[in-house]
């Protein structure tokens, strides 16, 4: 049972890939930010009762202003400002959401294309095991190297997935992942690793490839072809 999912959404990452003078949240795909189009699911989503969105700092009244507002949204509670990395800023993020929140979605603000469907099905393995992610095949052989760039080992492709977002969790315990992490100083590239780590198990899911992250200006070419289809 589900008496409240809260979404922490990550808008605060600089995007130095993509070039320009504008973070990647902002950059309009059909006269609508990116950021908007990952909001527009979990707003319409009625099991959802808040999102909080992490910013940097000196884009929160930007953000404010020409995405909340802008386009309505009336779960976005409130933009706060992120840290220097990620784990940092989602970490801002848990913070802002009150402590009887049952489960927690993590999504990347760089991702448009996330389904309603994705959600719910992430969320519903969520509740089943404590946490849920969602994962696609890897399609390239994966090679290990060295400090040199030689090849240590070829990986098991059918054993490794590409992970997405939103990965969702029972919101204390993410939290407290994120607390044993703080203390000890250790760094993850994703929230799944912090749960892994402290809490237990996580449950992978199908995910979806259309579910991409725009980091690239080819990124953004793909991006803008699937709006176009």
């Amino acid at each position: 049972m589900v008496n409240n999912l809260r979404v922490v959404i990550a808008a605060a990452g600089s995007g130095s890939r993509m070039g320009g003078n504008i973070n990647k949240q902002y950059i309009l795909l059909k006269s609508r930010p990116l950021l908007a189009y990952s909001l527009d699911v979990f707003e319409k989503m009625e099991l959802v009762d808040e999102i909080v969105i992490v910013a940097q700092a000196r884009e929160i009244e930007y953000c404010e202003r020409e995405v909340v507002k802008r386009f309505s949204y009336q779960k976005v509670s409130r933009v706060v400002a992120g840290g220097l990395e990620r784990q940092d800023s989602i970490w801002a993020g848990l913070e802002e959401l009150n402590s009887n929140t049952d489960f927690v979605a993590v999504h990347d603000g760089a991702r448009p294309f996330v389904t309603s469907e994705l959600i719910e099905e992430i969320l519903k393995e969520a509740v089943r095991w404590g946490a849920a992610i969602p994962g696609v095949a890897v399609r390239d052989t994966l090679k290990q190297v060295d400090r040199d760039n030689f090849v240590r080992q070829t990986l098991d492709r059918s054993s490794v997935l590409a992970i997405q977002t939103p990965q969702i969790f029972r919101y204390c315990e993410l939290h407290k992942a994120y607390e044993y992490a703080r203390e000890q100083g250790v760094r993850a590239t994703d929230d799944a690793s912090l749960f892994e780590k402290y809490i237990g198990r996580v449950k992978v899911v199908p995910g979806d490839n259309r579910n991409l992250k725009i980091t690239t200006p080819e990124d953004l070419a793909i991006a803008r072809t699937i709006l176009e289809a």
